[in-house]
């Protein structure tokens, strides 16, 4: 069985909302664990493998570590037989992983250098900024429901988190403000919140014991 390292309300929350919405949360070991937060709580968790300290990190059944939101969901849903993204050699395959990199190539840079207040012409060449990102999230929604048509996937659940997480980042665009509330709904927020609540009570425990 795979191992899944987490820890509540973090980045690795998204990949917990997809084995959920693959009804495979109970094919995956959960280890919850503490992180550095970046507001200088928390504290590099022991049982943690990942090099970094940082969540998630998936070890496979082979042993073999996967570190990376977007390659973590690509393997878990590989692993699952594909019901959330298109298949080798399906047209829709190029888009998908596309967007599964323009998430850590562009968007977390992006949102990253918006709300630390960085400015510098490199970071704008490089990454561009999150007009450029909403821009480009409205061209891709035009007409259809989700990244890749009418059907969630894992870019879906990917790169939505990203607002969800920052609301506020949110580009000033009605359809992709509508994309971001219509990916919350496809999943099952109450047990996504329930869980979660139940991680941090554990860690909670821990820390008294």
């Amino acid at each position: 069985m795979p191992t899944l390292y987490h820890s509540p309300h973090s980045r690795s929350s998204r990949v917990i909302a997809q084995l959920m919405q693959l009804g495979k949360l109970d094919a995956v070991e959960v280890v919850v664990v503490e992180v550095v937060r970046n507001d200088g709580t928390g504290r590099h968790d022991a049982q943690n493998p990942h090099p970094e300290g940082k969540v998630p990190f998936l070890v496979t059944d082979a042993g073999t570590s996967v570190r990376e939101s977007a390659a973590i969901m690509m393997y878990l849903d590989e692993l699952f037989d594909y019901p959330l993204s298109p298949r080798p050699g399906q047209p829709e395959r190029g888009s998908f992983l596309s967007w599964m990199a323009y998430y850590g190539g562009v968007v977390e840079p992006a949102m990253v250098a918006h709300f630390t207040g960085l400015e510098h012409p490199a970071l704008v060449g490089t990454f561009r900024t999150l007009t450029e990102v909403g821009a480009e999230l409205e061209r891709a929604l035009q007409g259809q429901d989700f990244l890749l048509g009418d059907s969630l996937s894992i870019a879906d659940i990917l790169l939505a988190s990203a607002f969800q997480w920052a609301p506020n980042l949110t580009p000033d665009i009605p359809v992709v403000q509508a994309w971001v509330q219509r990916v919350a709904d496809a999943l099952d927020g109450d047990r996504l919140a329930a869980f979660e609540a139940e991680a941090v009570t554990g860690l909670q425990a821990l820390k008294r014991a």
